[in-house]
């Protein structure tokens, strides 16, 4: 029976469905558009916390190159001056925009770089959330000689 002859039998049927699909897609829309908002946000996040961690690595590697000159010219050991290591590091970072803190290890042959930041959400702000907190990690350690399977 076609629409319009069945809309004049029943003149209520017809009215009974207006505006229906409003509510369904109202329904649809917005969760669908909460997902859409926190994948944005969360694939933004992961790609701050690997800028943060390569942010460190480098930071890591640049104040590796600080060794103490006294003690490797003597041929004693192949080992940072801590001090001059730290200052590159912040130094690295500093060029970045970031901060962080870096720590030499007890046998002055590792360091490692923290990094705090954080990234500015794009949809979670309407519901509150302004940004996420991002951290980096970096290490470098010093190596003397060949090293590598077999030596």
């Amino acid at each position: 029976m076609p629409l319009s002859r069945l809309a004049r039998l029943w003149p209520a049927a017809a009215d009974r469905d207006r505006g229906g699909i409003t509510v369904h897609l109202a329904v649809c829309v917005v969760p669908l558009l909460a997902i859409v908002g926190l994948v944005v946000d969360a694939g933004g996040r992961l790609n701050a916390v690997e800028a943060a961690d390569a942010a460190a690595m480098e930071a890591a590697r640049a104040g590796a190159q600080a060794i103490d000159a006294g003690q490797a010219i003597t041929g004693q050991a192949v080992v940072v001056d801590p001090e001059a290591a730290r200052a590159a590091a912040q130094a690295y970072l500093r060029s970045t925009g970031l901060s962080g803190r870096v720590a030499v290890s007890g046998d002055r042959r590792t360091l490692t770089v923290t990094v705090h930041t954080s990234y500015p959400t794009r949809f979670l702000p309407v519901v509150g959330i302004g940004s996420l907190p991002v951290t980096g990690h970096g290490q470098a350690t010093l190596l003397h000689g060949v090293t590598g399977p077999g030596s």
